[in-house]
């Protein structure tokens, strides 16, 4: 790809906490190291950054700490609008269960409304919008709500399955059973929503990191179609495009779509590789251990194996080769029960 195709250069401030396999060792930073850390940016003047990504915090001190950091960055861009946009994934929990303390979900309440966008899952969109999604009609309530009550500009719900939902899709654009949807929405100036979504076909595997992949790579996605876009979009708060421009051409739109057509090749060449890894696996040993061993052992197999293979498929992020469009997502196509 020629040099002045790529994405523009970004200087971007991740912050994020991990824990490896589920054995949960390490330590976790607290919010008085995240303070210490960015303090010692500040003395180094090395502030000047493009974009903000903040993900998993492991308490709701830590999410205020990172809050702060936000928005004192986005203090000091403010004579140039634009220049900074924060990207929030409110890490909470999935499947209908949170994995963090009750007291973080009210401090990312708190935290969100200074984010430009954020990345919920469908659990974590139920959380923050106070709906529980049962349907089209309540996911499009949900997705309004959090617009209204947070002030969001931008929003992406990572991964929904709307064939499970009642008043799913007319046939013709009704997502295929086991296709996960992705929905994003930015506002208009009036507040409300500009819905979009893109159908992806899941995969039969359980991988790891796959949502700060997503973040990660929305984060590069979006500044290359925010700079494509109209030039004074780059100096326009929050990149809201103007009224006019329609869901699916939204940068946010053709953003998604490029991270998912990366995502799906690499996740597809990495379930390659662990069918293949699996498969010469030595397990010699293994039928000396209980029962009980041997499932740990083998999960752990299983989760090794299915690590994304990132590296090895790098030309995927640089040249993805796009097979899934973005749709336009109206409520007034609902059925009429379900508007």
């Amino acid at each position: 790809m020629s040099a002045d195709l790529l994405a523009p250069e970004t200087r971007v401030l991740a912050v994020a906490s991990h824990v490896v396999y589920g054995q949960f060792k390490g330590t976790r930073a607290t919010a008085d190291e995240i303070s210490a850390l960015y303090e010692g940016l500040c003395q180094s003047y090395l502030t000047d950054f493009d974009v903000m990504l903040s993900g998993y915090a492991p308490s709701a001190a830590a999410v205020e700490a990172v809050g702060a950091i936000g928005q004192d960055l986005q203090r000091k861009a403010e004579k140039k609008p634009g220049s900074f946009f924060w990207v929030l994934d409110p890490v909470m929990g999935d499947q209908g269960r949170l994995y963090v303390n009750d007291d973080v979900v009210p401090a990312y309440k708190k935290t969100i409304h200074h984010a430009d966008l954020i990345l919920p899952n469908q659990f974590e969109a139920e959380i923050l919008s106070g709906i529980k999604i049962t349907s089209l009609s309540t996911l499009a309530e949900a997705i309004t709500a959090i617009h209204a009550t947070y002030n969001v500009p931008h929003v992406i719900i990572t991964s929904v399955q709307l064939s499970k939902l009642p008043g799913s899709p007319s046939a013709e654009s009704a997502p295929a059973p086991n296709d996960l949807t992705i929905i994003g929405s930015t506002t208009r100036s009036d507040g409300s929503p500009r819905l979009f979504r893109v159908d992806v076909p899941a995969l039969d595997c359980v991988f790891r990191g796959t949502g700060d992949m997503f973040a990660a790579l929305t984060v590069a996605r979006l500044r290359e179609a925010v700079f494509a876009a109209d030039s004074q979009l780059q100096k326009t708060k929050s990149w809201i495009s103007p009224d006019d421009v329609k869901a699916t051409d939204l940068p946010l739109a053709q953003a998604t779509v490029k991270v998912l057509a990366s995502m799906h090749t690499v996740l597809e060449k990495t379930m390659e590789g662990r069918d293949a890894e699996l498969r010469s696996a030595v397990t010699q040993g293994d039928e000396q251990l209980t029962v009980e061993e041997r499932q740990k052992r083998e999960h752990l197999r299983k989760t090794k194996a299915a690590e994304v293979r990132l590296v090895r498929n790098a030309r995927f992020l640089r040249d993805p080769v796009v097979e899934f469009r973005a749709q336009e997502w109206r409520t007034e196509n609902f059925p009429p029960q379900l508007r």
